[in-house]
């Protein structure tokens, strides 16, 4: 057996619970959960999906919602070395029955969950209650996972093109920080002593809801699972401090407070994630909500990037740190300068080593030890990262190639709009041309030829756009962040 530091994933993890055997460390209801009951779930878990067959390099899918054993069945499959892939709830058939057939050999769900299409198509199905009531093995957990296995497939959100799986290796994963208060970058410090009680919602299947569930738990602070997560009310009804948002639940959230303002006050952390967050929103944000904002970025492919605490300039993502590394390229694949956009290239300890079974898109994307973000941005001349678009989210107006985030940027700077999203529209004459759907501000009613006359002032004739619909808000993946797909539907 390796030494003790040496072992796998989730060890780091383990050694938390192990460090928190006396406290509650999740609460479900009225249940409050101390960490040595968690490991012993996770070992008799674990005991259960070794005696079902199932070890290293097995594909094990995960239908389960956001509960005690939820966690420890996550932290039991890789244990014993499987491949995980978390399912999301509520997908089409269609994306169920691809996930299913990424070479799977068992899918485990919640006891009395049944689904037509997990009866016709998983090889075999495990209840969390049948695993649960597994003898452990003596002795210590027996960790299996093998370095260069795939630990777990993430899929992408899909929020501009099809969701891929990105793999992610049991030496990456031991290598994220999450867990690990010694490997902490500075903001990750000035966030965790705020998790005290930690706001979890929707699934554990989202590597970003779990992640966060992990280092409050590091932090000595308390997972609390919100059966209804509406904000506020899930907030004051929880005594949270801290969750997870993306930025239409927090532009739901700075409205509802200016609405009709609820008591927040055992809120001292909001981690905004899944898309950019315009500076005009994210002043909004602190001057409603108090120096509580933490903007994140980060990708599917890579984890956590930078991310930005409430005492950062609105409209950056922080500084990236020490074990991340961050270049910003010219078309040419140069090095830009310093607060010169460019196409931004990755390097993170935890970072996926491709996409499953897609070594056409892993090639395009995984080089040489970096990851091609396909995100637009500039390093300032204190080292920090600012987003201004994505490579892929253009419009081509007679030819020429005009991204849609510094369009966006600019129609939401009119005091008249709260929020902006451009997708190209079908044009007879030009090919395509911009079309515009935005969110009003408050009592406000924009006025599509004003807007037009911004953006034509400020970025030329040909990214003004054509059409203008206003929308109550966007619509939504199931990752939650907005959905311009659907939106493209529309045009």
């Amino acid at each position: 057996m390796p030494a003790r530091d040496a072992e796998p994933f989730p060890r780091a993890v383990l050694d938390a619970l192990d460090a928190a055997a006396d406290r509650p460390v999740l609460e479900h209801g009225a249940r409050a959960v101390a960490g040595a009951e968690v490991l012993d779930l996770v070992a008799r878990i674990a005991a259960g999906l070794r005696g079902a067959g199932l070890g290293p390099g097995d594909g094990v899918a995960l239908l389960l919602g956001v509960t005690p054993e939820a966690f420890a069945v996550i932290l039991a499959a890789h244990a014993v070395g499987a491949r995980v892939v978390g399912v999301r709830p509520g997908l089409p058939d269609a994306q169920l029955r691809h996930l299913l057939g990424l070479d799977i050999a068992a899918v485990v769900t919640d006891s009395g969950v049944e689904h037509p299409t997990l009866a016709a198509t998983a090889p075999r199905t495990l209840t969390v209650d049948s695993l649960c009531a597994a003898r452990a093995d003596s002795g210590a957990l027996r960790l299996a996972g093998r370095p260069g296995d795939v630990a777990r497939l993430i899929h992408t959100s899909g929020s501009t093109g099809v969701p891929k799986a990105c793999a992610q290796t049991y030496a990456a994963m031991a290598a994220g920080w999450a867990a690990r208060p010694e490997g902490w970058p500075p903001a990750i410090r000035e966030l965790a002593p705020r998790m005290e009680r930690h706001l979890v919602f929707g699934t554990l299947s989202s590597f970003v809801m779990f992640e966060y569930a992990v280092m409050a738990i590091a932090a000595g602070g308390t997972a609390v699972v919100a059966e209804r997560p509406e904000l506020p009310g899930a907030i004051v009804h929880h005594r949270a401090t801290s969750s997870v948002v993306t930025v239409p639940r927090l532009a739901k959230l700075v409205a509802a407070q200016r609405r009709d303002p609820a008591d927040l006050s055992s809120l001292r952390a909001l981690m905004v994630s899944g898309s950019p967050l315009t500076a005009a929103r994210h002043r909004e944000a602190l001057d409603v909500l108090g120096p509580v904002v933490f903007h994140g970025y980060g990708q599917t492919e890579t984890g956590t990037i930078s991310m930005a605490t409430p005492g950062d300039p609105p409209g950056s993502v922080g500084v990236p740190p020490a074990a991340v590394d961050v270049e910003v390229r010219d078309g040419r694949g140069a090095p830009a300068p310093v607060g010169v956009d460019g196409e931004l290239f990755v390097r993170t300890p935890a970072q996926s080593s491709g996409y499953w079974a897609d070594p056409e898109q892993s090639a395009d994307v995984f080089a040489d030890g970096w990851v091609r973000t396909r995100d637009l941005g500039h390093l300032d001349p204190d080292g920090r990262l600012h987003l201004t678009g994505r490579t892929r989210d253009v419009v081509i107006v007679n030819a020429n190639l005009h991204y849609a985030g510094p369009i966006e940027r600019v129609i939401a700077e009119h005091p008249d709009v709260a929020e902006a999203y451009v997708v190209a529209a079908p044009d007879e004459d030009t090919g395509e041309a911009v079309h515009a759907f935005v969110v009003p501000a408050a009592g406000r009613s924009p006025d599509p030829a004003a807007l037009r006359a911004l953006v034509a002032d400020r970025l030329g004739a040909a990214c003004a756009p054509t059409r203008v619909t206003a929308i109550a808000e966007p619509p939504l993946a199931p990752s939650g962040k907005p959905d311009k797909r659907l939106l493209s539907t529309e045009t």
